[in-house]
C-alpha cells in the first residue's frame, strides 16, 4: 500500500475509536488475568487517566469486564465480544454451508439463486450462483433491498415478532415500487402470517414488473431467522401452482442449511433431486 492510499484512508479514522480497539487487542494479549489501567495505559502509549476513560468507556457497553485480583483492579475481555464474534462466526459459516445447497438448487430450477442476511432490517445479498445462459435477473451483492418488497426479506420478517417487524418497517419504509407493493403494515402482516405457515415467501411483481423472487429463511438451532434463499425468474409464463412447486423446493433446500446449523427439521424433507 502507497503513502498516498494509507493517508486517504487515515483522513477518515477516528483517533478514539483506534485507541478504544488498541485496548481490546492488548487485553486480548494479555489472557485470563486481564491488565490494570497502569499496564493497559503503557501498552497502548497513552495517559493513566485516557486508559481508564477508555477502558470505562467499553466496561459500560460489556467489551470489557473487571475483576479484582490481589487487592488491584485488573480488565479483561467482556461478553459482548463474545456475542459478536459468534454472530459473525454464523455469518461465515452460513455462507459456506449454503453454497453447495445454492448450487444444487441453480442446477435443479436453472435459476440465479442468493443467500441473503437481514441488516438493519434490509435483505442484504452475501453469496449467489448465477443460471446458466444469458439471462439473469439478481441484483449485485451487497445492495440493500427493502424488505416488504422481497421474498428474501419477508421471508425473515416472518420469523419476527409484529412489534419487530413494525419497528423495523418504520426505519426502512415502505415505499410503492409498483402497482402491488404492499404499502402498508396491516397488509405486509397478512401476507407475513401466510409466508409462516406456507415457509416461503413471494416477491410477485411488488419490487419490478414482470419480476418474480421466491425465498424461504434458514434457522439455526434457537429457530432465529439467521439467513434466507431465493431464487428470481420471469413471471411470463408461469403459473401458481409452478410458483408454489418453486416455493417447495426453495423451502426443502433452505432447511438443508437450517438443519446443519442445528435446527429441527424433518429428514423426510430433505431427500431431494438436486440435477
Amino acid at each position: 500500500m502507497t503513502d498516498a492510499v494509507q493517508t486517504a484512508e487515515d483522513r477518515y479514522a477516528l483517533r478514539s475509536v483506534n485507541r478504544a480497539l488498541d485496548v481490546l487487542e492488548a487485553l486480548g494479549k494479555a489472557g485470563n488475568e486481564g491488565m490494570t489501567v497502569a499496564g493497559v495505559a503503557e501498552q497502548i502509549g497513552v495517559s493513566k487517566s485516557t486508559a481508564f476513560a477508555l477502558l470505562q468507556t467499553l466496561l459500560l457497553r460489556h467489551f470489557v469486564a473487571d475483576v479484582r485480583l490481589g487487592g488491584s483492579r485488573r480488565y479483561r475481555l467482556g461478553l459482548s465480544l463474545v456475542f459478536l464474534g459468534d454472530r459473525a462466526a454464523e455469518d461465515v459459516a452460513v455462507s459456506q454451508l449454503a453454497m453447495p445447497v445454492l448450487r444444487d438448487l441453480t442446477a435443479l430450477t436453472g435459476l440465479t439463486s442468493r443467500l441473503a442476511i437481514l441488516d438493519h432490517g434490509y435483505a442484504v445479498a452475501i453469496s449467489r450462483v448465477d443460471a446458466p445462459g444469458i439471462l439473469r435477473i439478481a441484483s449485485a451483492l451487497g445492495q440493500r433491498e427493502l424488505p416488504h418488497c422481497s421474498a428474501l426479506g419477508k421471508s425473515l420478517l416472518a420469523l419476527l415478532p409484529p412489534a419487530r417487524v413494525v419497528k423495523l418497517l418504520a426505519q426502512t419504509g415502505m415505499p410503492r415500487r409498483t402497482e402491488y407493493t404492499l404499502v402498508t403494515p396491516a397488509e405486509l402482516m397478512t401476507d407475513l402470517l401466510l409466508v409462516a405457515q406456507r415457509g416461503y415467501a413471494f416477491d410477485n411483481e411488488e419490487d419490478n414488473i414482470g419480476v418474480v423472487c421466491i425465498g424461504a429463511a434458514i434457522t439455526n438451532r434457537e429457530g432465529e431467522g439467521v439467513a434466507a434463499i431465493s431464487v428470481t425468474t420471469l413471471k411470463s409464463g408461469l403459473s401458481d401452482d409452478d410458483l408454489h412447486e418453486l416455493g417447495r423446493t426453495l423451502r426443502r433446500h433452505a432447511d438443508r442449511v437450517s438443519r446443519m446449523l442445528g435446527a429441527e427439521v424433518d429428514p423426510e424433507v430433505l431427500t431431494l433431486q438436486t440435477t
